[in-house]
């Protein structure tokens, strides 16, 4: 007999220590298979959906939601099927006990066989071919309403008070496939049933923010928790004794917001900053999309997507700002720096959304087209915005664009993303007196700021990268030869 197997909290991605549990995906007494999702975390770069390298039933749950989690403390306890299970009694049928012992076993054989190794949604694992089912009693679902909206789909049928495992699956693949009445196209995933039913929150009284009305996770969320977490204080329970102010809520700083503001303070103390900036006529960008767009009005791209062509297209030139410093331990212990180049770009790009700040890549973008970097970047950004992006996704650029401008401001001494050497910004686009061929005209201008780190760079590569984008913006025709 196999004894229970525990599976720890795995690294997952960029050495990252810790992990915030936001919510089980599974319950003691499940039967789970390989690479199945078994809870949902919150590192300091992403929401991450944990998979299982275990098939068996689920023995205990190591931490509770809201719960801190070290990186290689246990996270979850499984015992193989056919062991000898820790969870308490199962109700079995006893003429069904063998066969499906022996299916379940055959079937962890399998995955077994397979293996398991890496951690990630989206990575996956060679396994997989197990077959979960419930152990445990079922609950009346708080999701009844819709089975009962489903006569168009399927013949009613009344489940007696002991169903076999083919019968319980067959039962969820037709859930899956169950609509809200009333709502075209709100299909109801078996995590977002789950997470319904948990919290007590009606599915029919929910309008579902995805493609046709579909009912998101998200969407449930905001129902249990509509407003943010918070630690009110009653009043005069507590006065500042600097300020001498009442105090109205402390609000833990956490997740994405620790993250960045460890990043950032990291970024300040170890890298020697210099900024520099110019200003940009930027007309002929401005009115060059603006044709492009009255020729063909649904596939041209945005403005930030030709400001990072000429970006991949001036790091090219000045590979200076496309590197990274690395500490290394000598022979006799001391400690040594080496400056890593890198053959192509992955040129991050800030995207605000309700975590906070987050700056995906787009990987090798120094060889595509404004097209393909516009498309890139409209795709990250919903990625990020829904809580997607995996940490490669957020933690492997090697330069990034800020465009502040969106928030209305001219110019910014933005902070490196660490452990990069240099961030472009770009303010807003304005009208402004400029001079042309010895007379004043209006003009579309705007400002690029520059900094970088000065151990990798001296001013005249910065300067001669910032000059050959302003030069690019100015005369487009120059670098888009592939729009």
């Amino acid at each position: 007999m196999s004894e229970t197997k525990v599976f720890l909290l795995p690294d997952l991605g960029e050495g990252l220590t810790e992990a915030e549990l936001v919510n089980w995906l599974v319950a003691v007494g499940d039967e789970i298979r390989v690479d199945q999702p078994i809870a949902e975390v919150e590192t300091a770069k992403s929401m991450v959906e944990v998979p299982s390298p275990y098939a068996g039933t689920v023995a205990v749950l190591h931490g509770e939601p809201g719960q801190t989690l070290d990186v290689g403390k246990p996270l979850i306890s499984v015992t193989p099927v056919g062991a000898k299970a820790a969870v308490g009694p199962v109700e079995t049928k006893p003429a069904e006990t063998e066969p499906a012992e022996t299916t379940a076993a055959e079937t962890y054989r399998e995955e077994e066989k397979a293996g398991s190794g890496n951690v990630l949604i989206g990575y996956g694992t060679s396994g997989g071919h197990g077959v979960a089912r419930r152990t445990r009693a079922r609950k009346q679902p708080v999701v009844e309403h819709v089975e009962a909206s489903a006569v168009a789909t399927r013949t009613p049928v009344v489940e007696p008070a002991e169903t076999t495992s083919a019968e319980k699956a067959a039962d969820d693949l037709v859930l899956l496939r169950t609509r809200v009445p009333g709502k075209l196209g709100a299909v109801i995933s078996p995590l977002v049933r789950r997470m319904a039913r948990d919290h007590g929150v009606d599915l029919s009284d929910l309008q579902g923010s995805g493609t046709s009305g579909l009912i998101m996770r998200k969407d449930v969320e905001a129902a249990i928790a509509p407003a943010p977490v918070v630690e009110p204080v009653e009043t005069g329970a507590e006065t500042d004794s600097r300020t001498g102010l009442r105090v109205t809520a402390r609000t833990p700083v956490r997740g994405v917001r620790k993250a960045v503001a460890a990043n950032m303070t990291r970024s300040r103390s170890e890298i020697p900053e210099a900024t520099v900036w110019v200003d940009v006529d930027a007309t002929a960008l401005v009115e060059m999309r603006a044709a492009l767009k009255r020729a063909n009005p649904h596939n041209t791209p945005g403005l930030l997507a030709f400001i990072a062509r000429f970006v991949t297209a001036g790091l090219k030139k000045y590979p200076e700002l496309n590197t990274r410093i690395v500490t290394t331990e000598d022979a006799v212990g001391g400690e040594s720096q080496e400056i890593v180049a890198f053959d192509g770009v992955n040129l991050g790009f800030a995207a605000q959304t309700e975590r906070g700040l987050m700056v995906p890549s787009i990987r090798n973008a120094d060889r595509m087209s404004a097209r393909e970097l516009d498309a890139e970047i409209r795709r990250l950004t919903v990625v990020v915005r829904e809580g997607r992006a995996t940490p490669s996704q957020l933690g492997s650029g090697t330069f990034t664009l800020n465009n502040y401008g969106v928030f209305g401001v001219d110019g910014s001494a933005a902070i490196i993303n660490q452990p990069e050497v240099g961030i472009l910004g770009v303010g807003r686009i304005i009208d402004r007196p400029w001079v042309v061929n010895g007379e004043l005209a209006v003009r579309k201008v705007t400002e690029l700021t520059l900094t970088f780190d000065h151990r990798v760079c001296d001013g005249g590569a910065a300067g001669g990268f910032l000059r050959y984008v302003a030069d690019a913006m100015e005369n487009p025709g120059t670098v888009l030869t592939d729009v």
